[in-house]
């Protein structure tokens, strides 16, 4: 893990597309900017390992699962 010091303002590049910004800094916390391309996904880490685990759970589906859903598209 590479880590930086930063004050408010100073910005952080990687890549030619991707820049980080330190917004504003209080005791308790750290704002930063992000600026990337659209096809450049942002996300939380505590978001990102629900989303993770919510695959997880749409990814192991149980036969009876499934018998239970092609019954509801055949009636």
């Amino acid at each position: 893990m590479l880590v930086l010091t930063r004050k408010k303002g100073e910005k952080i590049r990687i890549g030619d597309a991707i820049v980080f910004e330190i917004i504003e800094i209080t005791p308790s916390s750290v704002k930063i900017g992000f600026s990337a391309p659209p096809d450049v996904k942002i996300y939380r880490d505590e978001l990102y390992m629900k989303i993770v685990e919510e695959n997880k759970k749409a990814g192991s589906i149980t036969e009876q699962d499934l018998s239970t859903i092609i019954k509801g598209f055949i009636k």
